[in-house]
């Protein structure tokens, strides 16, 4: 239903999983074991895997807080965004790679909760995609320090705030890895 002409397919978002991102972060090793089967399944029905990759002044390009994670390996040939900006489509090629493999869903996950997921999943959809967002495969790091409610309130706050967002001809959803579709929303 995207607003997007000409793009019916999907993509799987994979956003910041990163060393330096999700080291500390809650229910880490769950969260990248929900991702690693939802990319296994993308690969199996020739969804595209699109790897998003944060770098800013504490996550330098080419350090290994700035690597993906070891569990999750991008696959030759699968688009890898880079980013210095929480929303994935700020001052990156991430629209134009969706729009050469005709994507107007995106299925997103990854890291932060509060952060660059939520910029991502509000950007793609002020630009006229479909939005699933994966309510167990994204996480954040603890910021109760500096005022943040715990994260396991800042994620299911995001994942049921997300459920109700609406606009003309576009959906947002929230669903859970095993419940995952690849097919666009109807």
């Amino acid at each position: 239903m995207t607003t997007l002409q000409a793009r019916p397919g999907t993509a799987l978002l994979v956003i910041d999983v990163q060393n330096g991102v999700v080291g500390g972060a809650h229910h880490r090793d769950t969260v990248v074991a929900h991702i690693g089967s939802l990319i296994e399944r993308a690969r199996a029905e020739g969804v595209p895997v699109v790897w998003v990759q944060h770098s800013d002044d504490e996550l330098t390009q080419g350090s290994q807080d700035w690597a993906y994670v070891p569990e999750l390996t991008r696959a030759d040939g699968e688009a890898l965004v880079h980013k210095s900006y929480g929303d994935s489509f700020e001052a990156t090629d991430l629209e134009q790679v969706l729009a050469d493999a005709a994507v107007g869903h995106l299925v997103v996950t990854g890291a932060e909760s509060d952060a660059c997921i939520r910029s991502t999943i509000h950007g793609a959809f002020t630009r006229g995609y479909d939005v699933t967002l994966v309510s167990d495969a994204h996480t954040a790091g603890d910021k109760s320090a500096w005022g943040a409610p715990p994260v396991d309130q800042v994620i299911a706050h995001t994942n049921l705030y997300w459920g109700f967002q609406s606009a003309p001809g576009r959906t947002a959803e929230v669903t859970e890895t095993k419940d995952v579709s690849f097919a666009a929303p109807a």
